[in-house]
């Protein structure tokens, strides 16, 4: 009869394993979304979305009942050079993303631009919203 040495936590590893494994493969079905920074200035709404890696033909801007909506997709390409991942984080496969606009912005005129792996967007404020100066008028 031979012993056997009892390991209760091989279980445990197991788990600890598959989940590692999970998280280190890539998942091209796996949600993602991009950080956004909005911002308002003085003529202008801003919003900048870190799209690294996302080519810009892959991604849609568009507005409706005034909603933004960013879409895309980061696309996951293996290199064939026999070189394996031994980590990969980043999320990869579809994005979208949804913001309410307020109506004091004109969603006639978005200018949308991308550069360094930025999308910026713009929508400038409708002549009404904009703040003016009033003269005050001194009577004697």
């Amino acid at each position: 009869m031979s012993l056997s040495h009892y390991d209760p936590l091989a279980s445990l590893r197991a788990v600890e394993s598959a989940f590692s494994r999970m998280l280190t493969e890539p998942q091209t079905n796996r949600p993602w979304a991009p950080a956004v920074d909005i911002y308002e200035t003085e003529n202008e709404l801003v919003l900048k979305a870190d799209l690294p890696d996302v080519d810009p033909k892959d991604v849609d801007v568009r507005v409706e009942n005034q909603t933004l909506t960013l879409a895309g997709e980061r696309k996951f390409e293996a290199e064939s050079n026999g070189k394996g991942y031994h980590r990969i984080e980043r999320s990869y496969g579809n994005f979208v993303r949804s913001f309410a606009v307020p109506n004091s912005f004109d969603t006639e005129k978005v200018n949308a631009a991308y550069r360094n792996g930025v999308l910026t967007v713009t929508l400038p404020k409708k002549e009404a919203a904009k703040p003016r100066q009033i003269k005050v008028e001194t009577t004697i």
